[in-house]
């Protein structure tokens, strides 16, 4: 998590199988809503346990953007989230350390199960990196996956022709 302004460069590829989950370090249920979705910035109320942060999004040039993010009470989180108008997504995220860097696994649920992505952050964006044999599609570039545009179209209202 960055705990200043910051650029995040990561890239998400959809999960093939479940073997990834021998390796999986610890895991965490998040809920996040969004306040605030323009196509340009994200405002996102996080909850993690006892833990909660405000973090705000600008947008993305090819697989990199700005991000602010801090951590705020849980109780002030809570009352942003019931701000959400219903734009909330819930998951449980894994960690799974592979050659040697820790992938993040999110599976979600709610209007949202059934899909489990797979999203690692590089420090640039040519940086090479080895690949899982349980990674399948990259989807870095479709903006369906975004989890902002989860919150609003959730990936069990698709429709077979729009995935």
């Amino acid at each position: 998590m960055v705990a200043a302004m910051g650029t995040e460069i990561e890239r998400k590829f959809l999960v093939r199988d479940e073997s990834w989950r021998a390796a999986a370090a610890d895991s965490r249920r998040l809920r996040q809503g969004y306040l605030a979705i323009d196509g340009q910035c994200t405002v996102r109320i996080r909850t993690d346990g006892e833990e909660a942060w405000v973090t705000i999004k600008g947008p993305q040039v090819g697989l990199a953007r700005a991000e602010f993010e801090y951590r705020i009470p849980c109780e002030d989180a809570e009352g942003l989230l019931g701000l959400c108008r219903g734009r909330v997504v819930e998951k449980v995220r894994y960690r799974v350390p592979f050659g040697g860097q820790v992938w993040e696994i999110d599976e979600f649920s709610g209007a949202n199960a059934g899909l489990v992505a797979a999203e690692i952050e590089l420090d640039r964006a040519d940086e090479p990196f080895e690949r899982p044999e349980w990674l399948g599609d990259e989807v870095s570039s479709d903006p369906r996956y975004l989890n902002a545009n989860l919150s609003s179209k959730p990936y069990g209202s698709w429709h077979a022709g729009d995935n």
